[in-house]
């Protein structure tokens, strides 16, 4: 349980943290007014407070609950009573174009961070080698253990039968050890040529003939794990869009989790070692900054339709009716998280 805790703070402050400094630093860059960039939630701990000679300030502050962060921009209906909003540098004033970049930014920095932590998880760790049939496991207790078979062995041949992929491979020894007679082997070893035959015997836990050995792992170097990474990213953008039509269209039964759900997933991934977490930390702040972008009131995809929309039509929505609109959208949106938080303790209590 704590386990599970800790991971997801440590998930919520990344992804949150970085969607957060999308916004900040592109208002920065584009000359927006920032009243306060904040690590965590709740009563602020420790701020550090910047005067600048127009009267104005900015605020670094270090809150008290460690879930996440938040970025307050001047003109965008934050401002406390005290703060100097400096005329022409307000959000509302700024033109559609800026508007949008600083909206669309923080979305985007989590898509960033997605591919930065796949491209690190596939130069450092890499993925299993399917294109080529090298040993990286030995199992215990297995017949390739009992046969000898070391790791970086490459397996040439299974009966005669050369392969040079491993699922091919893989599917051969399955069906030759299904037979119940010795297997015939083809192992190259550095640069010798080894035959052996063993005896693929049943197993039950896994309900198949098993050798007992896994693939080798590929690393890439960071310009090729960049654009696997990419492409990783694509497929997943696409498998995300699918579930949530497929979940708001009722095509299909779609699994929702909430907070609740996350944090029990975060802890299943911390406990599977760096990688398995780091790579949970990618899934999860492309979720974040995917599910933002989407045209729903109070989320930056809600902004950023009544902005397109302005710089399709020329006419800007008033912005008391924009904020009505935002603020039932965020109702709707926190019922909707209560209902699935729920749903996430009952499946946890059903499930024990």
């Amino acid at each position: 349980m704590l386990i599970s805790v800790i991971a997801f703070i440590i998930v919520i402050a990344v992804c949150v943290v970085i969607h957060e400094y999308g916004h900040y630093i592109t208002a920065k860059v584009l000359g927006v007014q920032v009243h306060e960039y904040a690590f965590g939630m709740g009563p602020a701990l420790k701020q550090w407070v910047k005067e600048k000679p127009d009267g104005s300030t900015m605020t670094w502050s270090i809150r008290a609950l460690p879930i996440g962060g938040f970025c307050r921009i001047a003109g965008m209906g934050e401002d406390l009573d005290d703060e100097v909003v400096i005329a022409g540098k307000g959000f509302n004033e700024q033109p559609a174009w800026k508007r949008f970049l600083i909206l669309l930014n923080g979305s985007l920095f989590n898509i960033i961070l997605a591919l930065v932590l796949m491209a690190l998880f596939l130069s450092f760790y890499g993925v299993l080698d399917m294109d080529s049939t090298r040993i990286g496991e030995i199992m215990p207790g297995f017949p390739a253990e009992i046969a000898k078979i070391q790791v970086g062995d490459v397996v040439q041949a299974v009966n005669g039968k050369e392969f040079t992929r491993w699922p091919e491979m893989s599917q051969a020894l399955r069906d030759e050890g299904a037979k119940g007679e010795p297997v015939k082997l083809k192992i190259l070893r550095g640069d010798k040529v080894l035959e052996l035959n063993v005896v693929i015997d049943f197993n039950k836990e896994y309900g198949r003939p098993m050798l007992g050995i896994s693939p080798s792992h590929k690393r890439y170097n960071f310009i090729n794990a960049l654009a696997s990474s990419t492409r990783y990213i694509y497929r997943m953008t696409v498998m995300m869009i699918r579930g949530i039509l497929d979940f708001i269209l009722r095509r299909q039964e779609v699994e929702v989790t909430g907070p609740v759900g996350i944090a029990s997933m975060s802890g299943h991934a911390m406990r599977g070692g760096l990688w398995a977490f780091i790579t949970f930390i990618s899934l999860i702040s492309l979720n974040l900054g995917l599910m933002n972008l989407f045209p729903i009131p109070a989320l930056d995809g809600g902004r950023i339709l009544f902005v397109l929309l302005e710089m399709i039509f020329r006419r800007r929505l008033p912005d008391r009716i924009e904020n009505y609109i935002h603020a039932a959208g965020f109702v709707i949106l926190i019922s909707l998280m209560i209902f699935i938080t729920f749903h996430d303790v009952y499946n946890i209590f059903a499930t024990h």
